[in-house]
Order: structure tokens, then C-alpha cells, then sequence
């Protein structure tokens, strides 16, 4: 190695004890040590924030490393490299003289390299007969190889915290999101808990962290989101159990008030609209006098279609083609065959009791015949027909109306 003898500065540059600490270290390099120059490199550009390196400064060295004639540093050979600045600015990009000394110092102070000035200061090498060196002055690199081990441990640590920062936003993200929707689902379904302040506290947990956070405030701030998380979930799941637990206890009786399948809930419907309202030959409908005429005293007119069945079969003849053997003598045949419409449009039980209740089983079984006649139309028919359950527990809605504009629309000269 050309670490023999300490090197002093050339010109105003001072000697200082750093400086010649830095000499002492180049010189223990064990002579076995080797390593490719250019991972070397990446090393170094990996923990540059702890070598207190700027990127600038990576770029000298960089343009210095392309001067070493091997792609293999080892301490067996000599570790000077001695460019002109011309040359090393071509190297370094461009970088003007001014530019190219202070990043040079930078490097000289963060224990990367060292000078071996000339005694005029100028960079040169003297060579043997053979051709090869045998003295150089220039900048050695002597400590970048020394420090090798250093370099690479402290890379590893750099990367692997990057690492655990990339993972603690990625998780602070997902947490974020998953606090978000699941306290939104809560409050949308009026699950009891105290939803605002565990949201308040997710916010200000939020606005507490730094524009630039450390990996440290990351994770404490994880943990808080967690605890959070935690808490709503617990909230959530307990609603969940109490409802399961009330829903087992009342299994028997909703299998007796309800059946389960969709064909008996029909035929539930169709022994209603029997008991509850009978046709008359004309256009109106005389009520059963049993209790059941009182349940829905708000929908009374609801339940009272003012249109004949004939003038329905008219509007909506389709349906005459699923009653019992194919053709519709009565109100009671409407409503079973309404139920097999109701099938093929996919409108589910719920939504079919919920139009049972709102207008009565006869006026549902003419609006689902209607939703049938112009099914091309319609993207939902249950969510049409429950719209329309809605409207007509408002009395906003009622089946006549829908009736007459088919009726036209079959009169309309095609």
C-alpha cells in the first residue's frame, strides 16, 4: 500500500488529529481485504445519510472509482487514483473546478478518501521501467476499502429500515381505510356505540403526525390505529352475536310466521288476498269483516283496486299465461300467477312482503304483472318494487295509474 509515511496537505490546507486519525486507519487495512468496487459504491449510496454524504459528493466519487484501472479494489495494489480536474469534471458530468474542491473536501471529511498531495500539489504518477507505478500522488481510496465492512453493515441496517418504514405506511393505510368503512357501516345501520368519539380520536390521532415522520412515530402511530381498529371490531362483533343469539331464540316462531322458502310465502299471500278482499262483478272489492282488515287502517284505499280483472288482464296479458292451465278466471288465480312472475323477475321474499303489506296482496300481484309487461325497461325490478312499496305506504303510489298507461300504450297505433 502507498500508506507508508502520513501525507500532509499541500498549501493552506492545515494538518488536524481527524485527519491524521484517518491516515492510522487506511494503514490497518488487513492486506487480504478485496471487494468489487462498484457494490462498494452502492454500499456507500445506501448509507449515504448516515456517512453524511450528499448526492453530489457520490457523483465525485464515483467519477474517482472509474479511474481505478481494477474492478476489484484490494489493498495488495495501490490504492491512488491521479486524474486532472479536467478529467475528473468530464467524469464527474460536468461539475465546474469550484464545484469539484468542495465536494472532493466533503468526501476527504467523511473518511471516504484521502489526499496524497505532490510536493507542488499537482496529481501525478512515477513510474518504473517496467511501466509499472511506483509512486503516486493523487487521492487514495485506501479508506473506502478500510471501511468496507462498516459501509455494508450500516447499508443493511439503512435498507431494512427502509423496509420497515415501507411496511409501516402500507399497514398505517390499510388501517386507515379498514377504521374508515367499518365505523361508516356502523353508523349507516345504527349499530349502538360510541362511534364519534372513537372517530375523533382517529383523527386526531391522524393530524398528530409530522409531515415527514420518523420510523419511530410510524409505529407508535400503528399501534394507536390498531387499538382502535380493535375496538370497533370487538363493538361490531358483539352486535353481531347479541343479533345471532336473539335470532336463534326466535327461530321457531319466524319458521311458523315465515316460511322459508319463496313458493310457500306466495301461497301465504294468495290465502290472504282471499281472506281479505273479494271482487265484486263490477269494479270494486267488498272487505272480509275478520281482524285482519284493521292491521294497515293508513292503506285501506290501497287495497281497493278500482279496475276490473279483465281490464288488468288487458294491460298485462302475459300473465294469463302462468295461471293454473294457463288462463286467469279469478282474483285468487292473478295472485298465484303474480307470484310465479315474481319468481322469474328475481324479486326476492322480503321485497314481495314488504309490497304486500304497503298495498295489499291483489294491488301487488297487478304491479308485478305491470314490472313484467315491461321488464326490457327495468334494471332492478325488486328494487323497483320496493321503491314502489315505499311510495305507496306514502300514498304517493297506487296501481291505477300504471294500469291506464299500459292500456294506452297497447291502444297506441303501432
Amino acid at each position: 500500500m502507498d500508506t507508508a509515511c502520513v501525507t500532509t496537505p499541500f498549501g493552506r490546507r492545515s494538518m488536524t488529529f481527524a485527519l491524521l486519525a484517518k491516515h492510522r486507519q487506511a494503514e490497518k487495512t488487513p492486506p487480504d481485504i478485496k471487494r468489487n468496487k462498484w457494490k462498494l459504491f452502492r454500499a456507500v449510496c445506501e448509507a449515504r445519510e448516515d456517512l453524511d454524504v450528499s448526492d453530489r459528493s457520490l457523483t465525485v466519487l464515483d467519477a474517482l472509482l472509474s479511474f481505478y484501472p481494477s474492478d476489484e479494489l484490494s489493498a495488495t495494489n495501490s490504492m491512488i487514483v491521479f486524474p486532472s480536474n479536467a478529467q475528473l469534471s468530464i467524469r464527474a458530468r460536468g461539475m465546474t473546478a469550484a464545484t469539484l474542491r468542495r465536494h472532493l473536501a466533503a468526501l476527504v471529511d467523511a473518511g471516504l478518501i484521502l489526499r496524497k498531495d505532490s510536493p507542488n500539489g499537482k496529481r501525478y504518477a512515477r513510474r518504473s521501467r517496467a511501466g509499472d507505478v511506483s509512486e503516486a500522488f493523487g487521492f487514495s481510496l485506501a479508506p473506502l476499502l478500510s471501511r468496507a465492512q462498516e459501509i455494508e453493515t450500516i447499508a443493511a441496517r439503512m435498507a431494512a429500515d427502509r423496509e420497515l418504514y415501507q411496511s409501516a405506511r402500507e399497514k398505517i393505510s390499510l388501517c386507515r381505510r379498514e377504521i374508515t368503512k367499518l365505523i361508516y357501516l356502523a353508523r349507516e345501520n345504527a349499530i349502538p356505540g360510541d362511534w364519534a368519539e372513537l372517530y375523533d380520536r382517529f383523527r386526531s390521532f391522524l393530524s398528530s403526525l409530522p409531515r415527514h415522520p420518523s420510523l419511530e412515530e410510524l409505529q407508535a402511530l400503528l399501534s394507536q390505529l390498531n387499538e382502535i381498529r380493535a375496538r370497533i371490531i370487538n363493538l361490531l362483533e358483539e352486535h353481531d352475536n347479541s343479533r345471532n343469539m336473539s335470532a336463534n331464540e326466535s327461530q321457531n316462531e319466524r319458521h311458523i310466521k315465515d316460511s322459508q322458502t319463496y313458493s310457500q310465502f306466495e301461497s301465504e299471500c294468495g290465502h290472504e288476498a282471499s281472506n281479505r278482499v273479494v271482487p265484486s262483478q263490477g269494479s270494486k272489492f267488498k272487505q272480509d269483516t275478520g281482524h285482519r282488515e284493521n292491521d294497515h287502517p293508513a292503506h285501506q284505499d290501497a287495497i281497493r283496486p278500482a279496475i276490473s280483472l279483465d281490464t288488468v288482464l288487458r294491460a298485462c296479458p302475459e300473465i294469463k299465461h302462468y295461471g293454473p292451465g294457463g288462463s286467469i278466471t279469478s282474483w285468487r288465480d292473478f295472485v298465484a300467477a303474480s307470484t310465479i312472475l315474481g319468481s322469474m323477475l328475481q324479486i326476492n321474499r322480503p321485497a314481495f312482503q314488504a309490497a304486500c303489506r304497503a298495498m295489499g296482496p291483489v294491488n301487488a300481484a297487478v304491479v308485478i304483472a305491470c314490472i313484467f309487461e315491461r321488464a326490457e325497461e327495468i334494471n332492478s325490478a325488486g328494487a323497483y318494487l320496493r321503491d314502489l312499496s315505499r311510495r305507496a305506504c306514502l300514498r304517493q303510489f297506487s296501481a291505477g295509474p300504471m294500469l291506464l298507461a299500459l292500456l294506452r300504450s297497447r291502444s297506441r297505433p303501432s
